[in-house]
């Protein structure tokens, strides 16, 4: 068919020739809508995972203040005043504790709630996540505390310090694994030249503390990084 014929050919079929142009609009259109919806549910996804991620670790910087605290409280325990303000002061940080493992929930459910607790409340059926079991076991260590006797201070704040140390684990496994890459990534990407800066900062106040601190042993702690 020459190129007459076929203008011929619309011309005497414009209704037809319409109904394909339509078509053919209507599919185009269809298909970019469908883009643009799909792209609009990864974003709401995306920005989905970034609140949760930011409230749970928001919830996690919280945790690990009430541990930090608690194992000070641990480590000082004999030098309270008096058996009132020992007192006044674990009944706190076990409140901080239990409404932090309850917030926990929010983020970390029980995990195989099928597999016991069937008459409780959905939320506690099933076992604590690791995560909720490491504020646990520093509340029930806090519990158990006297202002004399017992384990030494130190034994108990180092054992508190563990879970703490347990609870990071977990939230850092918890956070969106690929934004976190993207984090060290960009931080791997630094120059050289800054890190190396940065490095020379870090050991010249390790230099200051030791003097400040005379006798202090930083490679026998296990918060040090070599």
């Amino acid at each position: 068919m020459g190129l007459d014929n076929l203008i011929s050919w619309m011309q005497n079929h414009i209704e037809v020739v319409v109904a394909i142009l339509s078509a053919i609009v209507a599919l185009t259109g269809a298909f970019i809508s469908a883009r643009e919806t799909q792209k609009q549910r990864a974003l709401q996804l995306e920005n989905l995972r970034h609140n949760v991620d930011a409230q749970s670790l928001g919830w996690g910087n919280a945790c690990i203040d009430v541990l930090n605290r608690a194992a000070m409280f641990a480590r000082t325990r004999q030098h309270q005043s008096n058996d009132a303000s020992f007192l006044q002061q674990r009944v706190n940080l076990l409140l901080a504790i239990s409404s932090a493992v309850e917030r926990g929930r929010l983020f970390f459910p029980n995990i195989d709630p099928a597999s016991k607790g069937s008459e409780k409340e959905g939320a506690y059926r099933g076992s604590r996540p690791p995560i909720l079991d490491s504020l646990m076991l520093a509340y029930y260590e806090i519990e158990a505390l006297t202002r004399q006797g017992g384990p030494t201070a130190d034994n108990s704040a180092e054992f508190i310090d563990d879970c703490r140390r347990l609870l990071v684990s977990e939230l850092q496994a918890h956070l969106d694994p690929r934004r976190r890459d993207m984090v060290v990534d960009r931080y791997d990407d630094q120059r050289m030249d800054h890190r190396s800066e940065a490095i020379e900062r870090a050991n010249s106040l390790k230099t200051i503390l030791k003097s400040r601190r005379p006798g202090i042993a930083l490679g026998e702690r296990k918060e040090t990084v070599q």
